[in-house]
């Protein structure tokens, strides 16, 4: 299996921008408040790491069947995507009822910070975008972009968070991935009509 950097840096470019507002981030910028945030950052990874494992296998069956169904199916996923970055939402907030206990030591904390992410990502739109990714780009290469920007959103939410929240205007963020997401919509529509 040969790595497509490519196809590393769109997964890693895409889960990035998804993942930035979604309600994780936030989750990691208040467990980082109460918890280590190295132990926090290792155990929302872990939980990623599974995440996108889970998510690859998905697409990787997904890209067994035919390349105009594929295409299409991707096209649907690409445009729910954008619908769903576009309209945005409100329950980020809720992932801090689960940080507001002090928790000290290794495995305390790594186990709540995985319970947290594992559970909050099932169907989330980044595990549905990396499956997506993975049908199309290769499996391997949508791995390695989708955890690195899992990790890195984590690790951003636990060094600067704050500062990004009082500063960045998220629904920003929402509103410039949504729209990359409709392009790649767009995009694999074109693919499966004109070729």
């Amino acid at each position: 299996m040969s790595i497509d950097l490519l196809a590393v840096l769109t997964a890693f470019g895409l889960i990035f921008l998804a993942e930035l507002p979604d309600k994780t981030m936030f989750a990691s910028l208040a467990m980082g408040t109460r918890m280590r945030p190295l132990y926090v950052w290792f155990g929302t990874s872990t939980a990623f790491v599974v995440h996108v494992a889970i998510a690859v296998g998905a697409g990787s069956l997904i890209g067994l069947l035919p390349d105009w169904s594929v295409r299409l199916v991707s096209a649907a996923l690409f445009g729910l995507g954008a619908f769903l970055l576009l309209r945005g939402g409100d329950d980020d907030e809720d992932e801090e009822a689960g940080a507001r206990k002090t928790v000290t030591g290794f495995a305390p904390v790594f186990a709540t910070a995985f319970t947290a992410v594992f559970i909050s990502e099932w169907g989330d739109l980044t595990q549905i975008t990396t499956a997506n990714l993975a049908a199309t780009n290769g499996a391997l290469s949508t791995a390695i972009g989708s955890a690195a920007a899992l990790m890195s959103v984590s690790a951003l939410a636990l060094l600067v968070g704050r500062f990004i929240a009082s500063r960045v205007p998220l629904r920003t963020v929402q509103r410039i991935g949504g729209l990359c997401m409709l392009g790649l919509a767009i995009w694999s529509l074109l693919e499966v009509f004109v070729g």
